[in-house]
């Protein structure tokens, strides 16, 4: 049921940015104590608090009007951090040659995470390079997130 409302309000938030400059990164509908649905967007430069917000509104009238969710939920529109999670093929693509956090489900070579550049995508195969040499299966990986030093 979730990943259902999760493409349909994906789309519904594709066509409310599409004449924008506005990228929709991802959305997520969970269940934590209660139900949320969580819209992630970004754009050159930054995401700002006004966008949001008019994401937001807008969806929240769509919603309504089509009944969508029949559970109570919590709507967050939101910029998806300088940590993002990665998870899509344009995810890969546009985040190649930046330091990038993996974690396996089970260990590999040894070690449950790894830190890397990102240098490859390889749909075909479905799997990411880091640093130019060390093909990952993303069956193998829970979570590709951009690295942050502090």
């Amino acid at each position: 049921m979730a990943k259902h409302i999760e493409e349909a309000v994906e789309a519904i938030v594709q066509e409310i940015v599409q004449d924008s400059n506005l990228e929709v990164v991802d959305v997520e509908y969970v269940k934590e104590r209660d139900w949320y649905l969580r819209v992630y967007l970004d754009k050159e430069g930054g995401i700002e608090i006004d966008d949001c917000q008019r994401v937001s509104e807008t969806l929240e009238q769509i919603l309504d009007e089509k009944d969508l969710l029949t559970e109570a939920y919590i709507l967050e529109v939101s910029s998806p951090g300088l940590d993002r999670v990665l998870k899509k093929a344009r995810d890969f693509e546009r985040e190649q040659g930046k330091a990038v956090d993996v974690t396996f489900y089970a260990p590999v070579d040894g070690k449950k995470t790894w830190v890397g550049t990102l240098t490859g995508y390889d749909p075909g195969k479905n799997a990411i390079v880091l640093d130019g040499e060390k093909e990952l299966p993303l069956e193998k990986i829970a979570q590709v997130r951009l690295h942050i030093d502090f």
